[in-house]
């Protein structure tokens, strides 16, 4: 498989950054290309704004939703948002890996998403009408394509239980997953979380995450995806796209989405 890996974590001695560099060498040994976009040390400029389109007329009111399509099209988009969509056309399998910042991913990883995924490329796409809306949840570009959260957090595992202050992490997690990537289409997996990560680890704990987070990788051309219902499928009423009545009934919230 090609795998690219998108990573947003500062520190280049971090535990993400040697996990991160485990995952390249677990991977490859597997037989996997890997590519790498390191964002930090990248410089990725994380807004997106009118520079990001080459030929805008500047005297017009920025659009950003028509111009990242024009721009996209017309291939005049900022050459660093199409080395990405380069990346994610070439891979067959994305792994996003970032700690957890405020019950979400560092800002300049969600200024990847803002830029990268523009209008035509990740959505915006198929036809809309009274059988369909579009090719999203479950159809897309991504289609065909997998996705794997790495996620780093300090909290303990317990604080992120069914009844944990923080919330379940499946539902943190939900905007990312279901939202960002299972929208274009990705088959996404089951997330890896490592928490306590504020502790240093010793030796026998480090090696105990990287065996586990090793066999993640080992299992990525195989493990079964998060069973997200497709908007398509028939389960959604078109277009106040809501679950039709007789779909889970009496189920709300997350897992009212999943099959």
């Amino acid at each position: 498989m090609n795998v690219l890996i998108v990573h947003a974590h500062p520190g280049t001695q971090s535990l993400n950054a040697s996990l991160r560099d485990f995952a390249v060498e677990r991977l490859r040994a597997n037989g996997h290309a890997v590519q790498v976009s390191d964002l930090y040390a990248m410089d990725w400029k994380p807004a997106l704004d009118g520079d990001d389109f080459l030929e805008r007329d500047p005297a017009r009111p920025l659009a950003l939703m028509t111009d990242s399509e024009r721009a996209f099209r017309a291939g005049t988009q900022s050459p660093d948002i199409a080395a990405e969509q380069r990346k994610l056309d070439w891979a067959d399998a994305v792994i996003f890996q970032f700690p957890l910042w405020w019950f979400s991913m560092p800002a300049i990883l969600k200024g990847w998403f803002d830029r990268v995924y523009a209008y035509g490329f990740a959505y915006g796409v198929g036809e809309h009408s009274e059988q369909r809306w579009g090719e999203r949840y479950g159809e897309g570009r991504m289609l065909g394509k997998r996705a794997m959260l790495v996620v780093t957090t300090g909290g303990w595992e317990s604080h992120y239980g069914e009844r944990g202050v923080n919330g379940p992490m499946d539902h943190i997690l939900f905007p990312i997953q279901h939202g960002m990537l299972y929208y274009p289409g990705f088959a996404v997996l089951p997330p890896f979380v490592a928490y306590q990560v504020g502790r240093r680890l010793d030796a026998a704990g480090y090696a105990a995450l990287t065996e586990r987070l090793g066999r993640r990788l080992d299992a990525i051309e195989t493990t079964t995806p998060i069973a997200f219902r497709p908007q398509n499928g028939g389960d959604y009423e078109i277009p106040s796209l809501t679950l039709r009545a007789d779909v889970a009934p009496g189920v709300t919230g997350y897992a009212a989405h999943l099959v």
